[in-house]
């Protein structure tokens, strides 16, 4: 092959390799935020989007007079530095343009950051608990309580087995919600700061000792969510999954009844049979 061929090809190949690069990249999209399973979560990741389009066109007009000014106007080309003084006309403008673009996305964002504080007309509320490293929810529309822990074998954490799929993400009671309720959730911890993290339902906040955070959701979309303790809290840390197991409301009705009435069960005194008292009398 020809150096000229070479060159010629040389574009075909570069265009086919960007577009498999960006048709790998849109098929898995690794590197961004989740566009969750909530209004608001779509709410958020819509906000997200918009900024990072407003800044790839800043980027693109910004880096653009600048390598153009590079390139036209250079000493070799004979090009001489123009002698001028401040522009009202030109400060205006770059006045305006960025004030412009920051009331355009604070008026969106800051309608999202007001809905998502608004836990008022809640449909249930659960408490959440953070401690070293488990997480404890109290259903206090339900009479509900129970810690949830990880669950991943020992065996996967020291490479004794393969990792499963969900490896440090699952734990032995799950965090069951209906979906299509306002859930309000009030956050605090037992002992150090911890954060409570699920990318799906955009919730994450502080569980604080001695002090409540609120926050809501209300999923849309059955399924199990799955998140992390957000804020280093300890050796432990690494090893505070959550999960939100998201199911319709007569399926949470069952399961609220199945967890009462073994409760109920748990706490009924055992009574001794009638063989039992002649064996003690005996």
């Amino acid at each position: 092959m020809t150096k000229a061929t070479r060159l010629r090809s040389t574009p075909f190949a570069l265009g086919a390799l960007f577009s498999a690069v960006s048709n790998s990249a849109l098929a898995v999209q690794p590197y961004n935020m989740p566009v969750g399973v909530t209004k608001i979560s779509a709410e958020v990741h819509g906000l997200h989007m918009l900024v990072f389009w407003i800044c790839v066109a800043i980027g693109i007009v910004v880096f653009g007079a600048m390598f153009y000014s590079i390139l036209n106007h250079r000493k070799s080309r004979g090009r001489q530095a123009a002698q001028f003084h401040e522009s009202t006309a030109v400060e205006v403008i770059w006045t305006v343009i960025p004030f412009a673009i920051l009331v355009g996305t604070a008026i969106p964002a800051s309608r999202t950051l007001i809905a998502m504080e608004d836990t008022s007309n809640a449909d249930m509320t659960v408490k959440i608990t953070g401690y070293q490293w488990k997480w404890q929810y109290d259903y206090l529309d339900h009479d509900i309580s129970f810690f949830s822990n990880l669950s991943t074998p020992r065996t996967e954490i020291y490479n004794k087995a393969p990792k499963d799929e969900h490896y440090l993400l699952e734990v032995d009671n799950e965090l069951v919600v209906p979906v299509g309720q306002k859930i309000r959730f009030l956050l605090t911890a037992n002992d150090v700061i911890h954060a409570w993290w699920v990318p799906d339902l955009a919730l994450k906040k502080d569980a604080i000792p001695g002090f409540v955070n609120e926050m809501w959701t209300r999923i849309e979309k059955p399924g199990v969510y799955r998140g992390q303790c957000a804020e280093l809290c300890g050796r432990g840390h690494g090893f505070m999954p959550i999960v939100v197991r998201a199911v319709t409301a007569e399926e949470f009705e069952q399961w609220a009844a199945a967890r009462t009435e073994a409760k109920a069960g748990a706490k009924t005194p055992k009574v001794s049979s009638a063989g039992d008292h002649q064996a003690l009398d005996g």
